[in-house]
């Protein structure tokens, strides 16, 4: 008595009425009664509500001679959870089945251990996908984006926009409200942009102040266009840094598909050398890559 008394498990036993018949003293601490007050209970009457219903299907099917192992949560006396794991062990005499055995090991401990390795797995994804600095999504999902924008317009038809920005005189706010002003300044932007688009649309961040637009579901260069200008008018409110506030203002290159380019690589070229343009012509801008269109974005 005293070997099973000291296994820091729960050892039973249950006859065919689903009554106690042996409980060493774990049962003690986990249900707050003794070995004696446990004898000739029912199981329903020891586990009680809800968690009788979460055993009864398996102590049915114990009885009828399958090994049940099942997960589950036992609440303690204490109001405390301790997470499980259940082994009914039919006893099986000339073809009868007379009963179960039960073990039932705490494993909170690796209940946990799993969760916080699935938290870190989870967290390492979005490190490896994600920007740390605005949690924008990185190169690494643009890619992935442009490549299921891809996909959906050649089996749907259609189009889509990319959009490459950066903003107007970032290495003068560098300069101005050093670093940690700079990273603000980057965050709020990350937020204004994200706020002024659609659900299906994505603003990537590529590093330092550039940053990527994909319009998805677009018919044609206006509708890319419409979006854009939403973007500035998110962008263009204004904003006070430690020691001086400002009105920021961005330019911007779009590439359409399929006009400026039918892969990855040559629509994020064409938005490139658009956007190049868009500053080369006074910034607070968008260039359309298709004609070299200039929008001016003061309005």
């Amino acid at each position: 008595m005293k070997v099973v008394d000291n296994v820091d498990a729960l050892l039973g036993y249950w006859d065919r009425d689903l009554r106690c018949r042996f409980a060493n003293a774990a049962y003690g601490v986990w249900f707050g009664r003794t070995r004696d007050e446990l004898v000739g209970l029912t199981m329903e009457e020891v586990l009680g509500e809800p968690l009788f219903d979460m055993n009864h299907n398996h102590a049915l099917a114990a009885l009828a001679g399958e090994i049940q192992v099942f997960e589950r949560a036992i609440m303690l006396p204490d109001g405390s959870i301790r997470n499980s794991l259940a082994s009914y062990i039919p006893d099986i005499r000339d073809g009868v089945v007379l009963g179960f055995s039960v073990q039932v090991t705490d494993v909170s401990r690796m209940k946990s251990l799993e969760l916080e390795l699935k938290e870190a797995k989870r967290q390492a994804e979005v490190l490896a996908t994600h920007d740390f600095l605005t949690g924008l999504p990185n190169r690494v999902l643009l890619s992935e984006s442009i490549r299921h924008a891809l996909a959906e317009v050649h089996r749907k038809g259609g189009s889509f926009g990319v959009v490459a920005i950066d903003f107007d005189g970032f290495k003068a706010i560098n300069d101005t409200y050093g670093h940690q002003g700079g990273d603000k300044f980057l965050q709020e932007m990350a937020a204004r942009m994200k706020s002024g688009i659609r659900d299906g649309d994505t603003v990537t961040r590529l590093g330092g102040d550039e940053f990527v637009l994909l319009v998805n579901e677009a018919k044609k260069s206006e509708d890319v266009m419409l979006t854009v200008r939403r973007l500035f008018d998110s962008v263009r409110r204004p904003l006070c840094l430690e020691g001086g506030s400002m009105i920021p203002s961005l330019s911007a290159g779009i590439a359409v598909f399929p006009v400026d380019g039918v892969s990855e690589t040559e629509l994020m070229a064409k938005a490139d050398a658009a956007l190049y343009e868009a500053k080369r012509k006074g910034k607070n801008r968008f260039v359309l890559a298709e004609n070299d269109a200039d929008y001016a974005a003061i309005y």
